[in-house]
């Protein structure tokens, strides 16, 4: 995005505008503490003139310190500097010239999260809404889905439904689960991977994963649950899985794990039910070449 004139002069300039919002502005002699201002004290054009500032005019990205600027004015964020010491904007060799009034601008200020449409509606320093939009409990959620590289975000209800549309995954209502895995070709039992059901229980969502994978060079099935929602809700509830037959019983107990926290990375902490693919054949019968495994297992409050 071009600029047109100095961008620190602009910042000065943005800055007198939002003095006529009655934004107050305390002098230095006056107190040694600085008077943080809300955006959203500024108006709407007093936002956009800030954002539109504080654009990279080569990235996407929001600019923080240290912003740099080319002896024309034009500013740029440092990961852009790092990768080029020629202005986007006008050729011009940059060099080490830095922006100070839009970033005294910047720390005078404070911003909303941007996910203040889904209901943050809590107020940042400029420099420490990164950090909070990051651990943010109302950004969206990624699809949980386990088996597709699905990018797919959105809030609960939402995946929920994109869940059962897109990816055909099985609804049910209730705290217990008995199924039955099924796989009679010798390929597929050696690679089966699932994410079978979303349980409707307690007015929340949970996900129940069964696969095949290799832990170490021992081929093993794990099946373990996640729960639609944030790892603080999660921790209130519990679960039990458990593998039975031919006088053999396999007990897991644990607690959900947050959607938050990746498919892969909750699979390789093991926190789950785990069974050796030869005791899996061997709880199914048969020659050990087909998986007939039943799964039994309920979820309760604490």
């Amino acid at each position: 995005m071009a600029r047109v004139g100095a961008a620190c002069k602009e910042a000065i300039e943005s800055h007198s505008k939002f003095a006529n919002y009655e934004i107050p502005v305390m002098k230095a002699e006056n107190s040694s503490t600085p008077v943080k201002n809300s955006i959203t004290q500024c108006g709407k054009d007093g936002i956009n003139g800030v954002h539109e500032l504080l654009q990279c005019s080569t990235c996407p990205d929001s600019m923080y310190p240290p912003i740099h600027q080319c002896p024309n004015g034009h500013t740029l964020c440092a990961n852009c500097k790092r990768s080029s010491n020629c202005c986007p904007t006008c050729r011009s060799d940059i060099g080490n010239i830095r922006c100070l009034a839009l970033e005294k601008v910047v720390e005078s200020l404070e911003f909303p999260c941007r996910y203040q449409s889904l209901g943050c509606h809590d107020l940042f320093p400029y420099y420490g809404k990164l950090k909070h939009e990051k651990y943010c409990s109302f950004r969206p959620y990624n699809c949980p889905y386990a088996s597709s590289e699905c990018s797919v975000t959105g809030d609960i209800p939402f995946l929920v439904a994109h869940l059962k549309e897109d990816h055909s995954v099985d609804m049910h209502d209730g705290c217990t689960f008995n199924h039955r895995y099924v796989k009679s070709n010798p390929h597929e039992v050696e690679n089966a991977t699932w994410m079978l059901t979303v349980f409707n229980c307690f007015k929340r969502q949970f996900c129940l994963h069964f696969e095949a994978f290799l832990l170490g060079t021992a081929p093993v099935y794990m099946a373990f649950l996640r729960f639609m929602g944030e790892d603080r809700e999660a921790k209130k509830f519990n679960y039990t899985l458990e593998i039975s037959g031919f006088g053999r019983k396999l007990i897991w107990q644990g607690i959900p794990r947050s959607i938050r926290e990746s498919h892969r990375k909750v699979r390789d902490s093991q926190d789950g039910l785990i069974v050796p693919r030869s005791l899996a054949l061997y709880f199914s019968g048969g020659d050990g070449n087909e998986l007939k495994l039943r799964i039994t297992g309920r979820i309760w409050k604490v």
